[in-house]
């Protein structure tokens, strides 16, 4: 007989493979339909076996049809009493596309009007009391061509009865197992879903790992018909526990950051007669790792279509390659529908599939790892992953030669440096200074020294490497570091720099709460922080600066706009300056500057710290406060959302520094700063003051870029 596979978009070749397995040879003849031919054992052998198909259909008829009249004839002339019994229930559902029988509720009218017409005369019978068990009738209309089917499967193929609770957006059984069949994935090699949810994916590929028909314990519709052999579908049953490996081996690994979520896979894999054999906890997409070897990865992380903020989403998916090139030798699957992923992980994909989960339309994105050697022993390390002069090609991360000569370029240049500054800094108490900055241009790092411990960061520049690759690649610099610095590598900071754009210099780097740490400058105490932020908390390239400051402060009245931690006013109060102003829009590092201000005993009213952006704090000040030295270093861009606003330095700096002027004391010195490097100064635009440049004289000389900053002295005149 004619019978039918169906199954959703995408999967029509994988159950075409699974028909071929059976002994059944198949032909994908449309959309989520797959053709094959066999006997009345077929139908349940079809049933008990298929992974991926969502049911099993008998085609009773197919022709062509452009009107009711020639569908009714058509259909009456089918075996319907082959299959439907007396008293059998059979509902008819019907589907048209490009046919000119476009109304599918006539179609199935005439249909079922056929049908019963056929039934009564057959069966010789004057009444259908449809009582007994169901058999499904559908009527689908494909370019004027009806094909008629019955459904043998009953409730979908992917019940499979071993999930009984359902979790927050489950993965449909039979793509799941389609997502492992397209894959490289083999019994003996591990596998993991670091999204496990209910524990769908691991528990159909431990099904499919042990050759355990999805279909062995349940039955299906056609074995309640009165009208087939109902010892066939106890003979796919035996044929199925006969084959099944319950015994072998694998390791299958779920986890989920949600622990409902994770004790719902350990009971579903129970329900599924696995037990124990499946591994699930509860951890943290960031937290993922593994020691096994040559495994396949797969996930379906949330879309943000049923589960998930989109920009929580985004950061899990801009997590990726940084967390999967942990798996060194591992190849990884992921499917999600959303539209941007490859541009979000920075990386193609080795291959991509369209697939629908549910109603959803995603991406099946397949990065392939290395293939297991030949020697290779399920469980163990092997000898390419263990070696370190064997470059393992990575699905995400790895290093090539040329990253192994530039971390030895890098190495030799920083002992030079060191050498070179020895002697430098402890003439002048200096305790942490810049020790490279991009001396090698295919090296765009810059790195700092505080008192012992190496701060790593990265100017934003174009290369060829991914995102995983590039990560690996940071790591290998500053392993390089470290080793020829004598550094541990708990006292190595590493952080991504892009270029700032308005007050990215100040944004948190990572969600950990790391202790800040004391070093000193000058004389005066400061807490830094070298893992958490993009900046530390202290600009070295301002060191002269706020010597200058501090040279100037004593007997003055101080005022440090966009103060960030108060540096320059730590600076100004250690020498001697009668009141400190310090103003910041951020309620943490204005607590920062007092931290500062703290540690170095300096406390009293006269010294204040105010939240408030800059302009508003000029246009709300006090008439008649004035003060006698200021500083100003603001961002060059910065859309804060507590002032009304957006600040542009090169567009506001002249209302800037003129409401600042109406501020200070005749005779006061404003210095006036910025890291903008295309910043144009007009110093006839600022009435009432004069000023000059002193960039030259304010740059270290540990800072190889003589350009990292440009400064003004701005000395006011009579403004009274």
């Amino acid at each position: 007989m004619n019978l039918i596979a169906t199954s959703t978009f995408g999967l029509e070749a994988v159950v075409a493979r699974e028909l071929e397995a059976l002994g059944y040879p198949a032909k994908i003849v449309s959309v989520g339909r797959i053709a094959f031919e066999g006997d009345e054992a077929a139908i349940f052998r079809a049933n008990t076996w298929l992974r991926c198909a969502d049911r099993v259909l008998i085609e009773v008829g197919s022709f062509g049809a452009t009107d009711f009249g020639e569908l009714f004839d058509r259909t009456n002339e089918l075996p319907w009493e082959r299959w439907i019994a007396p008293d059998a229930a059979f509902p008819v559902n019907g589907r048209s596309v490009k046919s000119k029988l476009s109304s599918v509720p006539a179609c199935q009218k005439i249909c079922k009007k056929a049908i019963v017409d056929k039934l009564l005369k057959a069966h010789n019978t004057a009444t259908l009391p449809e009582t007994g068990a169901p058999c499904a009738v559908e009527v689908s209309m494909l370019n004027d061509v009806a094909t008629l089917t019955l459904d043998t499967t009953g409730a979908g193929l992917n019940k499979r009865g071993y999930r009984r609770k359902v979790g927050k957006a489950p993965l449909k059984e039979t793509l799941a197992a389609g997502l492992v069949q397209l894959s490289f994935w083999k019994p003996d090699r591990p596998l993991l879903d670091p999204f496990c949810g209910g524990g769908t994916i691991g528990i159909e590929a431990a099904l499919i790992g042990r050759n355990i028909a999805p279909g062995m314990n349940r039955t299906f519709a056609a074995g309640d018909w009165p009208t087939t052999d109902s010892s066939l579908a106890a003979r796919a049953s035996e044929e199925a526990r006969d084959l099944a490996l319950f015994d072998h081996p694998l390791e299958i690994h779920g986890s989920d950051i949600d622990p409902e979520q994770t004790q719902l896979a350990r009971d579903h894999a129970h329900h599924a007669g696995l037990g124990n054999s499946l591994k699930f906890s509860v951890k943290a997409f960031a937290d993922l790792d593994c020691d096994l070897e040559y495994g396949c990865l797969f996930c379906n992380p949330p879309y943000a279509e049923r589960i998930g903020e989109k920009s929580d989403v985004e950061e899990i998916y801009r997590s990726m390659p940084d967390v999967l090139r942990r798996l060194k030798t591992w190849s990884h699957y992921i499917l999600t529908s959303y539209p941007r992923f490859e541009a979000i992980v920075a990386q193609k994909a080795d291959r991509r599939r369209k697939l629908y989960n549910g109603p959803i339309e995603c991406t099946y994105f397949q990065f392939h790892g290395p293939r297991p050697p030949r020697d290779y022993t399920p469980g163990e390390a092997s000898a390419d992953a263990k070696s370190t002069s064997t470059p393992v090609i990575q699905a995400f991360g790895g290093l090539d030669q040329r990253a192994e000569s530039q971390a030895e370029m890098f190495a030799n240049r920083l002992a030079k440096q060191a050498r070179h500054l020895r002697k430098w800094p402890a003439k002048r108490g200096i305790t942490c200074y810049r020790l490279y900055d991009r001396d090698i241009p295919e090296i765009p790092l810059a790195v700092d020294l505080y008192e012992g411990r190496l701060h790593i960061a990265e100017y934003d520049r174009p290369h060829d490497r991914t995102a995983g690759q590039h990560a690996d690649w940071l790591e290998k610099m500053a392993s390089a570091a470290g080793e020829k610095l004598g550094v541990r590598p708990e006292n190595i900071f590493l952080k991504r720099r892009r270029r700032q754009r308005g007050t990215d210099q100040y944004e948190k780097v990572s969600e950990d709460a790391s202790p800040r740490v004391t070093v000193s400058e000058g004389g005066c105490k400061f807490l830094v922080n070298l893992s958490d932020y993009i900046d530390t908390g202290l600009f070295l390239d301002h060191r002269i600066t706020r010597g200058m400051v501090r040279d100037e402060s004593a007997g003055k009245r101080m005022l440090n706009l966009f103060a960030y931690t108060g540096a320059f006013s730590v600076y100004a109060a250690a020498g001697g300056a009668v009141a400190t102003t310090t103003v910041d829009l951020s309620n943490t590092y204005l607590d920062w500057a007092r931290a500062n201000f703290k540690l170095n005993g300096l406390v009293g009213d006269a010294h204040r710290f105010i939240r408030s952006g800059a302009m508003e704090f000029i246009g709300d000040h006090a008439p008649g406060d004035h003060y006698d030295i200021a500083v100003v270093d603001p961002p060059t861009f910065s859309n804060s959302k507590s002032t009304a606003g957006v600040f542009d330095i090169q567009r506001d700096y002249v209302a800037l520094l003129t409401g600042l002027v109406k501020l200070m004391s005749p005779g006061g010195v404003i210095y006036f700063s910025t890291n903008f490097k295309r910043f144009k100064f007009d110093e006839s635009a600022v009435p009432g003051a004069a000023s000059r440049e002193i960039s030259k004289q304010t740059v270290p000389e540990d800072f190889r870029n003589k350009r990292i900053h440009r400064c003004w002295r701005i000395v006011v005149g009579d403004n009274s």
